[in-house]
């Protein structure tokens, strides 16, 4: 995987690919927002502050042994502002992740990006990072014909990321605005997080179409 800025300063981004055999879950996110920045120079790019991938949670081995993860990329709250784009390829299909917190399992239908099913219902348009206290948005994105994604910030800076769109086609997407109070969140985490990943490893209620 490989990260590109233009523009003003480099800021926090992510740490080198990495290869995992368990499904992502709440203690994912919450290891990944505890990380310490720590600095890593990333093919011909200047050295970045950069977090470190969120801790896997404990599944049976015979039960995720097939999913393989991409790095992730988080962006919080100093490097994350609203009005802030993520840019993506065409034709790119969107499938919400559903009571992500507890049970998580997929919709049952796919929207065209950039629509993305919210947590609380409503249908927003997820390449525009919103205001705190917008509802969180968590989907798996497919259809990458090349594997590739911006961040296209305020201040005028972009940073793209490129990976191998044949052995991990699936992008997951986690945005949490500060509209979660239940612990340990308490209306706080300001964040945007993705990571391409080879399959969906959530269930789907029914049949996606």
């Amino acid at each position: 995987m490989n990260i590109l800025r233009h523009g003003q300063e480099q800021a926090d981004a992510g740490r080198a690919d990495g290869v995992g055999g368990r499904t992502l879950g709440r203690r994912s996110v919450l290891g990944g927002l505890a990380a310490v920045p720590v600095v890593y120079g990333l093919g011909a790019a200047a050295p970045a502050s950069a977090a470190a991938a969120a801790r896997p949670v404990s599944v049976p081995r015979a039960a995720a042994e097939d999913l393989v993860r991409g790095a992730e990329r988080r962006f919080s709250a100093g490097q994350l502002t609203p009005g802030t784009r993520l840019v993506l390829p065409d034709g790119i299909r969107a499938l919400a992740v559903q009571d992500y917190y507890h049970r998580p399992h997929t919709a049952s239908a796919r929207t065209a990006w950039p629509n993305v099913t919210a947590t609380d219902g409503s249908t927003v348009d997820a390449s525009v990072v919103p205001d705190r206290g917008a509802p969180t948005r968590i989907a798996i994105l497919s259809g990458f014909a090349a594997g590739w994604y911006e961040i296209r910030h305020a201040n005028g800076r972009t940073d793209r990321v490129t990976w191998d769109v044949r052995t991990l086609p699936i992008l997951f997407l986690y945005g949490e605005f500060g509209a979660t109070n239940e612990a340990p969140f308490h209306n706080r985490i300001y964040t945007l997080a993705l990571q391409p990943l080879s399959r969906n490893p959530y269930p789907r209620r029914t049949a996606a179409t």
